[in-house]
């Protein structure tokens, strides 16, 4: 959670808001991977792209 704080204030104390959507968008693909490779969801996340 310490990375994640430090993350927050990174962007908040440098104005850097355009790196948020970037990371949301990062974070929601890395997510789809690790769940499409271990489990029986994985034919339909496939199928997205």
């Amino acid at each position: 959670m310490d990375f994640l704080k430090d993350l927050w204030n990174f962007l908040k104390e440098r104005k850097k808001w355009w790196l948020l959507p970037i990371i949301i968008i990062l974070l929601l693909i890395g997510i789809l991977v690790v769940i499409g490779g271990s489990s029986a969801v994985a034919p339909f996340i496939y199928t997205l792209f």
